[in-house]
Order: structure tokens, then C-alpha cells, then sequence
């Protein structure tokens, strides 16, 4: 039942929404993901952590076909939960800052696009998993082409055809592996969708092959790795900030997770004939991401290469299939959405201050704005992976995992950190610290509302850096039990 109400609480809350206009619009969605993240702080303290889910809510949705509406959390699926339900509100605070058009629109598609999220999270049964992995474009495409920028349609529309494209591969991977699947018991359906059918099915080495890329087109797409990338620079620069936090702070963490949950422990032959040249591209996506960046002269695009580069490290992570590397992956999924949303924010505050994200027009801003200046550091330096911050844990399990899977690999990847510290610090040094701009005296400091999205992230930087356990013992049983399921 809790979990029923995670899910749907947003839902009903954006149905309000539509009812509502102006300032109450604003403060029944705020008022409602606060709400929803009460309510996943009280589901994290009543979680007894163990490899198999709990809270399951599962009714027959379809029973002549066997799908069932099955809902339940593990440790890796509360941790992005408790993620989703964190950002949620910090988002919508966020577009308190700017006067968008039918503002009861947005924020109804923002909490629509939370359900989607939550779903994707929590399901067990594989049409169900569809079906919200689905449900969660559906809003991100409306966000980004109405309210986006002048390029909008155009990136928009290029984004909705790699999801679907990618959506409809997973789709039919998971028709052929429901084919193969028996009746569940007490079903009269002769086959089942439940994921723990699809963990019993013993494929052959080959079938495994060509349902690898499948399914895992669509995770790849969403993260996005190289070459699936291509989508994403355009749309995290065009979509209206908000939408942009969703989708490089939440929205990406479905092809990490769906990568752990549904691929992993499905397809571990494929798995392990495809895990190479996975990394390979993995690598090469950490290089690429972090030269485009290095040469970019926007704030927000630079930091848009600058995820695909540290997405990169996480896939490579998962797919050094060690302990370490999935461990990693979920600590980097929570300090990576908790960093790039953070790095967005301040992006977004400069550009409404300065009307300009164009790197050569600014310089000298740290005079007027100490507390801006602290803020943006701190989020830097995380994402630099700067010891003591959540960024620092993250990418040393990561890089231990894949150090695990081989040495030379290990020592490329590293150079995520080296590039990353290249790139951000001269980005940092030539808009806060570079000659005055004609902004230097005019530019204000943040304000009281835009500390009450920072402050937060920043508490969370070092939480996440100085106390990992709290994480990473809610994690290792689901991660552990992923392992055994893949034969590892």
C-alpha cells in the first residue's frame, strides 16, 4: 500500500493541478513533493535491507495475458526513490524563478513525469516497466518542446525518436522473452511477465546475443553513452531548466538502473559477449565527452558534455560486473544527480542575472557574489571528484571496479578526473574569477529562495562524501543478489 501511494500521489497531485492557475499552481505542486518525499523518508526508516524487494503491491492487471501491476523496492531501487522524491521539490523551486506560460501545465507534467520516474523504479513485472519507462518521456517531451528554446521543435523531436526508437527494441525484446517464459502459479495465463520469471529463463548463448542489444538499446539511449549521445547536448542546452535538471539529475539514472535490474541478471551471457566492447565505447565516451567540453564556450552545454563524459565511468563501471563497480554506480547515481542539478541551477542563476551563458562574455562575477561563488565551488569540486565530497566516492568505486577488470582500462578512465578538472576549474576561473565583465558590478549575489535549493544539494555533496555507508549498506544486498542472478 505505501508503495501505491509513492506512486500515485504525484499523479493525483498533477490532476489537481490542471483545476488550479497562477501561485496556487506553484504551491500545491511544492506542498505535494515534499509531501511525496516525506512519505520516501518514512519508507527508508521502515526498510529492513535484504536482495529481495519489499513493500510488493501485486494485483493481476491483465490475467488472460499474465501481467501483473507488481510494484516492490529493493535497496537499489529505494536509494533512486529517495533520489527522485529529493530533486523533485529543489526542481519546482527552481521554476519559481522564472514566468513560464500556463504555469499549472508545467508543474502538472513535472509531477506527472515524477510518477513515470517512480514507476520505472519500483517495477516488477516487465510490461509494467514499459509502460512507465514510457509514461516518463511523455511529459519531458512536452516540457522541452513548449517551453524550450528557438531550436525547440527540431531537438525535441530528434530526442523523441531516439526514446521511442530505443523504447520499441526493449519492447520487443521483452515480448520474445515473455514467449518463452510458463504460467506463473495459480495463473491460468500460459506465460509471465514477472520479472522473477524472466531471472528463471534459461536462454541459449546465442538467443542471449541479439536480445543483449534489444533491450539494451534503450538503456543506452537514456544514459546516453557513445555513439547513442548525440540527442543529448542539444536538449539538455534547449530545454528550459527545470526540464533539464529532470533529465540529467533523474532522468538518466533509467538506463543505469534498468542496465542493473533488467539486463544484467536476464541476459548474463550476452552480458559477458558484449562487456568489451561495451566498455570500449564506455571509454571512448569519457575521452569524447570531456575534449567537446574542454572546447565549449556555453555554460550549459559545457556541462552537458561534461555528464556524457562522467555517464561514461558509470556504464564502464556496471560493466566491469564487479561488486565494486555496481557499488559505485548507484553512489555515482546519487552524487552525479545531486552535482549536475546543482551545476544547472547555477548555470540557470547566471544566465537570469546576465541574460548570457556565452563563457567569453563573462568574467569577474565573484566580486559581487561571494555566496554564488562558495556554492558554484563546492558543486564543482564535487563533480571534479574532490575527496570529502559524494562525486570523490563515487568515481573511486567506480574506478576501482573497472580497475578490477583490467588495469589498462582502469588508467584511461581515470582521466575523467583529469579532464574534468581542466575543463570546469578554467570555466570556473574565466566567469567567476577572469578579467571584469560588463556584468562584474552590476550582478547580484544569491538570494534567500535560491539558497533553499543549494543548500541542501551542498549538504548532500558532503553526506554523501564523508558518510557513503549510510548508502552503500542499503545497496550491497540488491547489488550482491544482481551478481548471483548474473552468475558472478
Amino acid at each position: 500500500m505505501l508503495t501505491a501511494v509513492l506512486l500515485f500521489l504525484p499523479l493525483a497531485a498533477a490532476l489537481l493541478l490542471l483545476l488550479t492557475k497562477g501561485a496556487t499552481a506553484r504551491a500545491l505542486a511544492l506542498g505535494a513533493s515534499i509531501i511525496e518525499f516525506g512519505l520516501a523518508v518514512y519508507t527508508a526508516f521502515a526498510f529492513k535491507s535484504s536482495g529481495a524487494a519489499s513493500f510488493n503491491l501485486n494485483y493481476s492487471w491483465i490475467p488472460s495475458a499474465g501481467i501483473n501491476f507488481h510494484l516492490g523496492l529493493d535497496g537499489l531501487s529505494l536509494l533512486l526513490v529517495l533520489l527522485t522524491t529529493f530533486l523533485v521539490p529543489l526542481i519546482l523551486l527552481s521554476a519559481f524563478k522564472r514566468d513560464f506560460e500556463n504555469p499549472s501545465a508545467f508543474y502538472a507534467l513535472v509531477l506527472f513525469m515524477q510518477t513515470g520516474l517512480l514507476g520505472v523504479f519500483t517495477s516488477l513485472d516487465a510490461f509494467l516497466f514499459y509502460f512507465f519507462w514510457e509514461v516518463a518521456l511523455i511529459p519531458i517531451y512536452f516540457l522541452a518542446g513548449a517551453w524550450g528554446g528557438e531550436r525547440r521543435v527540431a531537438i525535441t523531436l530528434k530526442f523523441f525518436l531516439y526514446t521511442v526508437v530505443g523504447s520499441l527494441l526493449m519492447l520487443a525484446g521483452f515480448v520474445y522473452l515473455y514467449l518463452q517464459t510458463g504460467p506463473a502459479a495459480g495463473s491460468l495465463a500460459q506465460h509471465s511477465s514477472e520479472l522473477s520469471a524472466f531471472y528463471s529463463l534459461k536462454l541459449s548463448a546465442a538467443e542471449q546475443s541479439w536480445l543483449f542489444w534489444l533491450i539494451f538499446a534503450a538503456f543506452a539511449v537514456k544514459m546516453p553513452i557513445f555513439p547513442f549521445h548525440t540527442w543529448q547536448p542539444d536538449t539538455y542546452t534547449e530545454a528550459p531548466a527545470p526540464a533539464t535538471m529532470l533529465l540529467s539529475g533523474i532522468m538518466l539514472k533509467m538506463g543505469i538502473y534498468g542496465t542493473m535490474r533488467w539486463l544484467l541478471p536476464v541476459v548474463p551471457l550476452g552480458v559477458s559477449q558484449w562487456q568489451k566492447p561495451v566498455i570500449i565505447l564506455s571509454i571512448i565516451g569519457i575521452i569524447y565527452g570531456a575534449i567537446i567540453a574542454i572546447r565549449q564556450r556555453d555554460v550549459k552545454r559545457l556541462i552537458a558534455y561534461s555528464s556524457l563524459s562522467h555517464v561514461g565511468l558509470m556504464a564502464a563501471g556496471v560493466f566491469s560486473l564487479t561488486q565494486i563497480g555496481l557499488q559505485g554506480a548507484v553512489v555515482q547515481m546519487l552524487a552525479h544527480g545531486v552535482n549536475v542539478v546543482g551545476m544547472f541551477f547555477i548555470a540557470d542563476a547566471i544566465e537570469r542575472r546576465t541574460g548570457t551563458r556565452y563563457i567569453p562574455d563573462l568574467g569577474g562575477l565573484t566580486r559581487r557574489t561571494p555566496v554564488l561563488t562558495v556554492c558554484f565551488l563546492v558543486m564543482l569540486l564535487s563533480t571534479v571528484a574532490l575527496p570529502l565530497t559524494g562525486g570523490f566516492v563515487g568515481e573511486f568505486l567506480l574506478l576501482a571496479g573497472v580497475y578490477q577488470y583490467n588495469a589498462w582500462v582502469g588508467a584511461v578512465a581515470g582521466l575523467t578526473i583529469i579532464f574534468s578538472a581542466v575543463y570546469l576549474l578554467r570555466m570556473f576561473q574565466r566567469v567567476m574569477l577572469g578579467p571584469d565583465s560588463s556584468f562584474s558590478e552590476t550582478i547580484t549575489d544569491l538570494t534567500g529562495g535560491e539558497l533553499l535549493i543549494l543548500v541542501p544539494l551542498i549538504a548532500l555533496v558532503f553526506w554523501i562524501g564523508l558518510f557513503p555507508n549510510s548508502f552503500l549498506h542499503l545497496s550491497e544486498p540488491a547489488v550482491a543478489n544482481i551478481l548471483t542472478l548474473a552468475g558472478r
